[in-house]
């Protein structure tokens, strides 16, 4: 398979900005694709730990045009290192174009290119809010499954410089060692309960003095005091999660040391947001690089 093809046909139909149902990629690209990333995904650890400057970037929900805009931003891979922290697809109407388009640069960058599992990347989820019916209609139920499989495997956290510690939800009070997410066996499902489900689903609620319920229905929220603590015991400057949509593309926690990111701007054409993506440079000094709502 030609990575390079389909790469290029990949940014040229979002570039376009035409939207077709035909994909531009083939079922057989697809296939090598899905398990080729499946692979590189098993062979780095569940905690990756990355140097900076990289970029970290939040939700994405299928929306590939703003995918580009944000290469187009902040640079192409590998110029650019990038770190993402999960919800690739659903929601938005070309989850396989995002996906497909972050799994190839993952293969051919795989030390520049990061990627965090999302509460969305697993099986029950895409059932309910789209991907499962996207991979039906434009491909098969088939490689769907295949994605499923693959996002098995995603890691779950990362730290950067050791300092700034990256996850898609939150916090979770099952947490006493960073070696447990370490050793966090893959490929595995997302639990309704304990500790991978906390690292998912979990939320920061400023009207809360500890873990309380979560009204997702699922894990936990967490408060200033719950960061702080976390901070403290893990020597921790910065939590940076997503999971929210947040007004300005990004929203700090707990006296700046938790920061959501959220990176699809108008998100579902109906929230107006704006998207962000946060610049860690050399020193671990932190920036953010804003995409308007369009």
């Amino acid at each position: 398979v030609d990575l390079d093809s389909v790469i290029s046909r990949l940014v040229e139909t979002g570039l376009s900005r035409l939207y077709s149902h035909q994909l531009c990629v083939l079922t057989t690209e697809i296939q090598y694709i899905v398990n080729k990333a499946r692979q590189v995904f098993h062979s780095q650890p569940t905690l990756l730990e990355l140097a900076a400057p990289v970029k970290v970037v939040g939700d994405i929900h299928g929306q590939f045009q703003d995918l580009l805009r944000i290469f187009k931003l902040c640079g192409f891979p590998p110029d650019t290192n990038y770190l993402f922290l999960g919800d690739y697809v659903d929601r938005g109407k070309q989850s396989l174009e995002t996906i497909l388009l972050m799994l190839a640069f993952k293969i051919k960058y795989p030390e520049n290119f990061f990627m965090l599992r999302g509460n969305h990347e697993c099986a029950n989820i895409t059932k309910i809010y789209g991907f499962y019916d996207e991979c039906k209609r434009r491909a098969s139920s088939k490689v769907w499954k295949m994605f499923v499989d693959c996002f098995n495997t995603l890691p779950i956290a990362a730290t950067i410089g050791n300092k700034i510690f990256c996850v898609h939800g939150g916090l979770s009070p099952n947490l006493t060692s960073l070696k447990q997410i370490r050793n966090i066996q893959r490929p595995s499902d997302v639990p309704e309960t304990g500790l991978l489900a906390d690292l998912l689903w979990s939320d920061p609620d400023a009207t809360v003095d500890d873990w309380s319920s979560n009204d997702r229905g699922v894990s936990y929220c967490f408060s200033k005091r719950n960061v702080e603590q976390f901070c403290r015991k893990f020597k921790i400057d910065l939590v940076v999660r997503g999971h929210m949509v947040v007004e300005d593309g990004y929203e700090f926690f707990a006296k700046r040391k938790l920061v959501t990111v959220f990176s699809a701007p108008n998100y579902c054409g109906e929230f107006n947001n704006w998207g962000a993506v946060m610049n860690v440079d050399k020193g671990l000094l932190c920036s953010f690089e804003l995409l308007k709502p369009t």
